[in-house]
């Protein structure tokens, strides 16, 4: 069945930069689009990025446009979330989402100086 697992999640100074992965199984990932979600304290889910199954195209929330990149790496049925000048605002869980609304258990986010 399908599973995802997400890591790279921690704490960070505000500026830093963390990248997130998301390992992939059960399904043939390059069929796939592949989406990243977060979730923050008191506010709605957000959906963050969104990639294509060859990786070719992806875009981003306003939010975080030109901070954050998806990319993935069908080969290795991992797919990225690179995040550079993390905010306070950006901490939250985020999580990794594929094929038929499947989500991974997400991964912890904190922006703390």
């Amino acid at each position: 069945q399908v599973q995802l697992v997400e890591s790279g999640g921690g704490l960070v100074l505000p500026g830093g930069s963390l990248r997130l992965s998301c390992a992939a199984s059960g399904f043939p990932i390059t069929d796939y689009a592949m989406e990243w979600y977060r979730q923050r304290p008191g506010k709605e889910r957000e959906k963050v990025a969104y990639i294509n199954g060859s990786g070719g195209y992806a875009n981003h929330a306003g939010s975080v446009n030109g901070r954050f990149t998806a990319t993935r790496d069908n080969n290795r049925n991992l797919v990225f979330l690179q995040m550079n000048n993390l905010q306070h605002d950006d901490a939250g869980v985020y999580y990794c989402v594929g094929p038929d609304a499947s989500w991974g258990q997400g991964t912890q986010v904190t922006v703390s100086s």
